[in-house]
């Protein structure tokens, strides 16, 4: 009952937070949440990391945005079909993958999404180093105008609640279940009769399902697709948002795609008002020293908050 209230009022929070903060910020947030979320059922709850989740995250982008701005499809279509791209490209990489377990599981899905970059670097419908451009935002179900960026932010938070209340169910569902006892322990799951091979591959693909979803919402929202969000540098911030939010919990990821995104989009101006209240000039550097900053707080977090935030106040909870 307790989880039930805190959602509703998470929910009113973020029906209200479009009229005090910038529409455009808040559904990048809601992108990059829902992303974190679906990485953290394959390694939160499966105990899969993956080092390949940029290719789901920026090859459903690259879909969606040549779907809608080429092609001339529906917004809704594009999303869709960027959707299904990173379900695709999840069940190809997940069926040579889960053939091995640890670093070299994690090894197969970093060079396969490497692989994927070079193809889109050379591609020609990708814009190669330009990336794709003027992806426009169109009409959804050919009524609701979605360059008013009010309407635009309800529709991504009606798709990130959709993916959030889907993990959810999952994680309680029987199938989640086996998940958690395959993460747990897999030789007692095989012994148990279960095939863990094809629940690791339909969780793998699901994870790379919903991240297509985010990375496809996204193209949306800023009208454009590069090639940073194929490279192995966005599978790395996703783990650092899940691992700094809380691995295995279900808001840690969200958490922690708040904190990661925020301070990437934000750090210039904190600095700079820092500089203004303490006189200090080198302050206004911080914004410059971006990766330096998260890589500090990735390294106080692993060394205070071995759980990730969301986890260490959890078990804090419980021991009172």
């Amino acid at each position: 009952m307790n989880k039930k209230i805190g959602y509703a009022i998470a929910l009113i929070a973020l029906l209200a937070a479009p009229f005090w903060l910038y529409p455009v910020f808040l559904m990048k947030l809601l992108c990059f949440a829902l992303f974190a979320c679906a990485f953290n059922l394959l390694i939160g709850f499966t105990g899969l990391l993956s080092f390949g989740h940029a290719a789901f995250f920026g090859g459903a982008g690259y879909v969606a945005g040549y779907a809608i701005a080429t092609l001339g499809l529906s917004s809704e279509l594009g999303i869709a079909l960027g959707t299904l791209a990173g379900a695709l490209i999840g069940l190809f990489m997940g069926s040579l993958a889960i053939r091995r377990q640890g670093i070299y599981f994690t090894m197969i899905t970093l060079a396969l999404a490497q692989m994927l970059y070079f193809v889109f670097l050379q591609a020609k419908f990708t814009g190669g180093e330009d990336g794709l451009q003027g992806v426009p935002r169109g009409k959804l179900f050919g009524f609701i105008d979605l360059s008013n960026d009010l309407t635009l932010y309800y529709v991504v938070l009606a798709i990130a609640v959709f993916g959030f209340a889907l993990i959810v169910r999952v994680i309680h569902s029987h199938f989640g279940q086996v998940l958690k006892a395959i993460k747990e322990n897999e030789p007692r799951a095989i012994s148990l009769g279960y095939d863990v091979d094809r629940y690791k591959l339909l969780a793998f693909v699901l994870s790379a399902a919903l991240s297509g979803l985010a990375g496809a919402t996204k193209t949306l929202v800023l009208g454009f697709e590069t090639l940073t969000d194929v490279h192995w540098s966005m599978s790395g911030l996703v783990v650092l948002m899940t691992l700094v939010g809380g691995l295995g919990t279900v808001v840690g990821p969200i958490v922690g795609a708040i904190i990661i995104i925020s301070l990437e989009n934000k750090l210039g101006s904190y600095g700079r008002m820092l500089a203004d209240l303490t006189s200090i000039d080198w302050f206004r550097s911080i914004g410059d020293s971006v990766t330096i900053v998260i890589g500090l707080i990735f390294i106080v977090c692993v060394l205070a908050f071995r759980r990730g935030i969301v986890g260490e106040f959890s078990a804090l909870f419980k021991r009172k």
